[in-house]
């Protein structure tokens, strides 16, 4: 399938909008850094995305909810400490409070949480060099990050169990 070249403008910050009436306000969002889980989505192959893209499941894609389109995000799978970058240019999760991330079938592979569905995550928008978004925008892999350290993965699982504790206990 041949696909046109996508570019990161205009950036679209989109209208608030109401799905299984649950509302969600687009924004910007600087310094977006969230701990929650991601699953993965790869059967919408050709469908359009959020920002008007053709979704590609093998890309290196995510959908949020309320980031910008199109983001870059750095994940971190919070049981293994790999991190990778990812380009966002749709919307989702619509399923679950606790899913802040919707990665492209390709994006969780790369990332290793394809075949466990649902992952822990730390997700932060970042500002990546051109080079990187480039490979991205082709739907390619871009190197992939620094793993995290043990000491930090603990802390940071640590934060998701309490905010899911908190979160339950309202």
């Amino acid at each position: 399938m041949q696909y046109r070249p996508v570019s990161d403008k205009p950036v679209r910050i989109g209208k608030p909008y109401t799905i299984r009436g649950n509302s969600y306000v687009p924004a910007a969002q600087p310094g977006y850094d969230f701990l929650g889980y991601a699953s993965w989505y790869g059967h919408e192959s050709g469908n359009q995305t959020a920002n008007g893209e053709r979704f590609r499941p093998a890309g290196i894609s995510a959908a949020h909810t309320t980031l910008p389109l199109p983001t870059y995000v750095e994940v971190t799978d919070l049981n293994s400490g790999r991190t990778i970058l990812v380009r966002v240019n749709d919307r989702g999760p619509f399923a679950g409070r606790d899913r802040i991330l919707d990665l492209s079938e390709g994006a969780a592979r790369q990332l290793g949480i394809r075949g466990k569905g649902v992952a822990p995550v730390r997700v932060r928008a970042v500002e990546p060099p051109e080079s990187d978004r480039k490979l991205l925008r082709e739907g390619k892999q871009a190197p992939e990050r620094p793993r995290v350290s043990e000491r930090v993965l603990v802390n940071l699982r640590g934060q998701l169990t309490r905010g899911a504790a908190a979160a339950g206990s309202r």
